[in-house]
């Protein structure tokens, strides 16, 4: 029998450690000397995982030694279980795998018809091209910018906030561009060409042309008590409004917003209730049109570059009026904007588990390969894995983000940071992650703690809710990279937990810091 364990905590963890121990030595004259260890596994470890709400939870750890290959820990290390938004590190790192950290993607501004005298007798044609942040999170020292706490997961985690930077910067630089050209006024249309790639994530389009993540952001800033809340719109792009009922309750009373189903593409509806005291709270609306959203906005932004548009600025986008697309690629170019290289894309999309972020990397594979459809690149990821040693039958994958339906081992899951550790960019691939107690999404995990910035890992969580019972299903929670030990080891790890339950989701960020404590406790033993 395998020593690894599969752990599911019906008894304890212990319990079920020492019966697999027990039938691992069934045909030896020795029983072992501690029927409760786990191989290599602290004790310290065991009590966060016998937790009760982990009584029916199954814990799968795979932990190896980098420079020597010396397995450590292996319990349940070679049985698929769902690595939620793990699952990044496969999309993500095929794009590194193919492109490196520095490939970059252009997007251009084409014309068709003839400049005389400042008029253009055509059309402008934004070309979508995948870049993620289209300008709009770039610092002043070129890397991306983000928050720990990131509009993505407005909606579901309070505290979420935004960066300085004004999204529509990229569409500013562009049409400053187009009047640089010796465009001052387009007689024709402006429109976007989405066609570079199609596909969908949990029932979201996955467009070529992205503005603030295609989101629309909005904050709300208590007042007076029994006075309507304070909204701010951003990006400001006609015609979206914020209808909102959310009302200012007195301090320390209840904050309680929520984004009505009644919301439509042009306007956010918004209500509740929030405290006078309460810091301003970030909802987001996911818009059904990214390309009129990008067309409307870039319109506004050859306004303000002093570009007249004779065309309607609120149309629908006219993209079934373009000419080919490989007609489009020859006609004459009179903007570009170069994108972040793939290392800050990357970043943005581990640090904050940016989904169509890694959805889209998926896509621009399959673009790269001569595809249009973004369901062949999860394919085409796996052919570069596995031309770069990954044994890929350890991992059965449908989506680059980590959707419900996605199954990795842990053991594979640490194969992959192993390849990625042995690089000579490792190191900037490492930088990518997020890192215990200090940013993105374990910024506030263990960062009071010894191992606070030595642990480098991508999280993943699935959370489903249980009617039966009235409370949280942790489906996964996973935690996989590498680590610098307190005594000086590089290792790689893999920590997935299934199937705990908890009465709110409070209890989820208990998780998080629950597999954080594994993890810590485990770097601070080797």
């Amino acid at each position: 029998m395998n020593a690894a364990v599969f752990l599911r905590r019906g008894a304890t963890v212990a319990a079920v450690a020492a019966l697999v121990l027990a039938g691992a030595t069934a045909c030896t004259t020795e029983a072992p000397t501690d029927p409760w260890a786990v191989d290599g596994l602290p004790d310290a470890a065991l009590d966060v995982m016998n937790q009760d709400r982990y009584e029916h939870a199954t814990w799968s750890i795979a932990v190896h030694d980098l420079e020597t290959g010396e397995v450590l820990i292996d319990l349940g290390a070679d049985r698929m279980v769902e690595p939620g938004s793990f699952a990044k590190s496969y999309s993500a790192g095929a794009a590194w795998l193919e492109w490196g950290p520095d490939h970059t993607i252009t997007t251009p501004v084409k014309r068709t018809g003839e400049v005389t005298a400042g008029v253009l007798a055509g059309d402008l044609v934004l070309v979508g091209m995948g870049d993620l942040t289209m300008g709009g999170r770039t610092k002043d020292d070129g890397g991306v910018d983000f928050t720990n706490l990131d509009h993505n997961d407005a909606n579901f985690l309070p505290g979420s906030t935004l960066t300085p930077q004004d999204p529509l910067s990229g569409l500013n630089e562009l049409a400053a561009q187009v009047k640089a050209s010796g465009i001052d006024s387009v007689v024709g249309d402006v429109v976007v060409d989405d066609r570079l790639f199609t596909g969908t994530l949990g029932g979201q389009a996955v467009t070529p042309t992205v503005i603030n993540q295609n989101l629309v952001d909005v904050m709300v800033q208590p007042t007076e008590p029994g006075e309507p809340a304070g909204t701010t719109l951003t990006p400001a792009v006609s015609p979206w409004t914020v209808t909102s009922t959310v009302e200012t309750v007195e301090a320390g009373g209840t904050t309680d917003i929520t984004i009505d189903e009644s919301s439509h593409d042009g306007e956010v509806v918004l209500s509740g209730t929030i405290a006078a005291d309460s810091e301003p709270q970030l909802k987001v609306y996911a818009f059904d049109d990214p390309a009129t959203f990008a067309r409307t906005a870039f319109i506004e932004a050859l306004g303000r570059a002093d570009v007249a548009v004779a065309a309607d600025p609120l149309a629908t986008n006219p993209g079934t009026e373009l000419a080919e697309r490989a007609e489009v690629d020859t006609m004459p170019t009179v903007a570009e904007l170069e994108s972040l290289p793939l290392a800050e894309e990357v970043t943005y999309v581990m640090k904050i588990s940016y989904n169509r972020g890694a959805q889209t990397l998926v896509c621009r594979l399959a673009v790269e390969r001569g595809d249009s459809e973004c369901d062949a690149g999860m394919p085409i990821a796996g052919e570069i894995w596995k031309d770069a040693g990954l044994d890929v039958t350890g991992a059965a994958l449908i989506d680059g983000s980590g959707l419900e339906g996605n199954y990795v081992t842990p053991a594979n899951a640490l194969q992959i940071q192993t390849l990625m550790a042995q690089r000579p960019d490792a190191e900037r691939w490492k930088a990518t992650l997020p890192v215990l107690g200090v940013d993105g999404s374990l910024a506030m995990v263990g960062a009071d703690g010894p191992a606070a910035g030595k642990v480098f890992a991508k999280t993943g969580t699935l959370l489903n809710w249980d009617a039966f019972n009235q409370r949280f299903r942790l489906a996964t929670k996973t935690l996989g990279g590498v680590m610098e030990t307190a005594s000086g080891r590089d290792l790689a790890f893999t920590i997935i937990v299934t199937q705990g339950f908890f009465d709110d989701l409070d209890g989820i960020l208990d998780a998080n810091d629950d597999v954080g404590a594994v993890t810590a406790i485990i770097q601070q033993a080797f």
